[in-house]
């Protein structure tokens, strides 16, 4: 077995669900910053399989740092009109020819935006209310060595970062990503009228729970005032009852806070997303890899979307760091708060990093020394299987926001 650097220490803070206050953030799946991260991923899963249809192996390459310049559009009740379009730039590094092949990189790339945005923002008319445009470059020459090691049973970590994971996640954080899942999800599939850029920022303030929900009404399904009110009511209490589900906390939830219905001033859309009013965009603004944006919790400002899944540690350790966090919770009783730090050095193993770090904070009547060889067993398990990680990301299998 190989002899890796795993840490277990107890965490000098309590537990975030015991903390006075805590503060809770989703971007919804057609917020800006989410288009993009979306945008980029599906980018880079296509690329992935490019790769391997054509040459039988993940070529160097990167998209994460694609953008969104917001368009202008005039909604109004009964359905308006985008009177300029949203800009997308795929920007980044792709590999365009490999042994004497010239591979369709760009058309590629075009073809997983349209079927994204056709898929999660149907109101977006592709090449009118959305044009995408796609600049990737040619990698540098020393990540390029660093990517293609021919025969490595494991890929040398392309950058010296880290990735951050934590398990179990608190009340609040299960409420916040859950109730903006069934709102794009199930609710959004009988409620035609509710768009899909949908923020939930959650409080906590001791026991009771506060939820803010801004949510884009699309004009075409919502004909005047009284309709666009309904559809705020219904918002509100489809939060509230997935909230009172998964706590006994006292819950509050408001909609569209800064609507003025005396003023006529709402959150009413052409298209569904505050990207055609004005609203920019850019890969690695929102959710970290679990979903969530959790300022009680360290986080990595490391873009996930859009990384290659081979060897580029801002994907790879963000997401494993996060399994390990989900695993040892599972496996191990005991633990009421466990935080997770992977830190990659370039050119070495993934599976070998410079520190495997968890954090405990334990049931009181559980003394650390006691689980700590399990909880470090399974650090150990998870990282010697973290090639994985590239197969199921490449399959759509781990969310990257």
């Amino acid at each position: 077995m190989t002899e890796r650097n795993v840490r277990v220490d107890s965490m000098e803070r309590r537990a975030v669900e015991d903390q006075d206050v805590e503060i809770v953030e989703r971007k919804g799946i057609g917020h800006p910053d989410s288009l993009c991260d979306g945008i980029a991923e599906s980018v880079s899963r296509a690329l992935s399989n490019l790769y391997l249809d054509r040459v039988g192996k993940v070529l160097h390459y990167n998209t994460d740092e694609t953008q969104l310049a917001a368009g202008t559009a005039e909604p109004a009740f009964g359905g308006g009109e985008v009177i300029e379009p949203i800009h997308v730039l795929i920007v980044g590094r792709a590999t365009r020819r490999y042994d004497g092949q010239t591979l369709p990189v760009d058309t590629v790339a075009l073809d997983a935006a349209r079927d994204y945005l056709n898929e999660h923002v149907p109101e977006l008319e592709f090449g009118t209310d959305v044009v995408v445009d796609v600049r990737l470059g040619e990698g540098s020459g020393d990540l390029q060595e660093v990517f293609g090691e021919d025969g490595a049973t494991v890929p040398m970590a392309n950058d010296t970062s880290f990735g951050v994971g934590h398990a179990p996640l608190t009340e609040t954080e299960q409420i916040v990503l859950d109730a903006e899942r069934h709102l794009n999800g199930p609710y959004a599939a009988d409620h035609p009228e509710l768009g899909a850029d949908v923020k939930i920022m959650g409080k906590r303030e001791g026991d009771h729970v506060d939820l803010t929900v801004a949510a884009a009404m699309i004009d075409s399904y919502v004909p005047d005032m009284e309709a666009y009110r309904a559809a705020v009511d219904r918002v509100r209490e489809t939060v509230e009852t997935v909230a009172r589900e998964r706590t006994d906390r006292s819950v509050s939830v408001q909609v569209n806070t800064a609507d003025d219905y005396d003023e006529g001033a709402i959150y009413l859309t052409t298209t569904g997303t505050s990207a055609e009013q004005g609203d920019d965009g850019s890969v690695g603004r929102g959710n970290r890899a679990n979903g969530l944006i959790t300022p009680n919790r360290p986080m990595s400002m490391e873009a996930t979307s859009g990384k290659n899944p081979v060897n580029h540690i801002g994907k790879i350790y963000n997401l494993l760091s996060t399994e390990i966090a989900e695993s040892v919770v599972a496996e191990v009783d005991g633990i009421r708060d466990l935080q997770v730090r992977l830190l990659s050095q370039i050119g070495r193993p993934i599976d070998q990093p410079h520190v495997a770090d968890a954090m405990v904070v334990t049931e009181e009547d559980v003394d650390l020394a006691d689980i700590a060889p399990d909880v470090a067993s399974i650090v150990d398990r998870e990282l010697a299987n973290v090639t994985t990680v590239t197969r199921r990301t490449i399959d759509g299998e781990l969310s990257t926001f």
